[in-house]
């Protein structure tokens, strides 16, 4: 019993108090999933299978129009664009 007396009491002594040793844990502030509200995009861009743009769409309302095709495309380019996002979003 002596010798457990002995441990304990050169322990306290060689490592100082408990209270001395503690320290506080700082933990990690917790980051919302989303800082900002997503908005609604103002505009659609269609791209190929290849993932070039082929064109960009303004937004009126719930419908989008005025698209604008990007140069070197042609309106089948631009209509299969269209399947391709029609496509996508059945994913």
């Amino acid at each position: 019993m002596s010798a457990l007396s002995a441990f304990i009491l050169l322990a306290a002594v060689s490592t100082g108090t408990a209270v001395e040793n503690a320290k506080t844990i700082a933990t990690p502030a917790i980051q919302p999933v989303f800082k900002d509200v997503p908005k609604s995009p103002n505009g659609l861009t269609l791209y190929n299978a290849k993932g070039e743009v082929v064109a960009r769409c303004e937004r009126k309302d719930d419908a989008f129009g005025n698209c604008k095709m990007e140069s070197g495309y042609s309106l089948d380019d631009l209509m299969n664009a269209w399947v391709h996002a029609y496509q996508d979003m059945q994913k």
